[in-house]
């Protein structure tokens, strides 16, 4: 079985700390052999301490940012399919999210690893940064109109769209959403995210003819981004 890769968001002061459920994951994961990924040793070293983190990890931190990511890519991805999970730290803030550890996700789900995050709150940021897609540039088209004919509008609309989409509904139109994504976007892939936060969460990425399939007749909570159109 292959390891996780999580995110861990960080406070973007100086002086908040880590919440209680994240600091508990990351001492698990350090007893489990977890390698921890940062961006910046000085800064990452410094805000480590300030949580109250084992100074001892520090020698074992992997440095990940846009000047080593395609070396420390490869070391990552070996340690997830060796089983073990990899977290991964920004200099603050939330990691993959306009942030170079969005390669790095996007490779992890490409070898079929799962992504997860530490608590966050904010499902539509933390939706695009565990997509692993490319968003310098977005569309939030929020959630999608209720009736006809706007929403069937709406879907022609982002049909022509090649920017990458974030959209929502309710967890009981979930199969409507991507039945009717199934038409308009083709072969075009998204990513579902499903009960963020939750111990039944789920991240998926795939073609909506795929996805509906899958995910036919269930009602959840989900964020639904839609890559690129290249």
């Amino acid at each position: 079985m292959k390891g996780k890769l999580i995110l861990v968001p960080t406070p973007i002061d100086e002086e908040n700390t880590l919440d209680s459920a994240t600091l508990a994951m990351i001492n698990d994961g350090i007893k489990a052999g977890a390698k921890f990924a940062i961006e910046d040793l000085k800064p990452g070293r410094r805000r480590w301490l300030r949580f109250g983190l084992p100074r001892e990890q520090i020698d074992e931190f992997v440095l990940y940012n846009e000047h080593t990511r395609e070396a420390a890519i490869e070391e990552l991805l070996a340690h997830l399919k060796s089983g073990k999970d990899v977290f991964v730290m920004s200099d603050a803030g939330l990691p993959a999210f306009c942030d170079p550890g969005r390669l790095l996700v996007d490779r992890a789900h490409q070898a079929a690893v799962k992504v997860s995050s530490t608590p966050f709150y904010n499902s539509i940021a933390l939706a695009v940064a565990l997509s692993g897609y490319d968003h310098d540039r977005f569309v939030f088209e929020g959630f999608l109109p209720t009736k006809d004919p706007a929403r069937s509008e709406r879907l022609k609309e982002m049909a022509k769209e090649k920017r990458t989409m974030v959209l929502m509904d309710t967890p009981y139109r979930l199969s409507k959403c991507l039945n009717e994504l199934a038409e308009v976007l083709g072969p075009r892939e998204i990513c579902l995210a499903l009960e963020l936060g939750m111990q039944t969460e789920e991240v998926i990425r795939g073609s909506c003819a795929k996805l509906r399939s899958k995910f036919d007749g269930q009602k959840r909570p989900f964020v639904l981004v839609v890559s690129p159109k290249i």
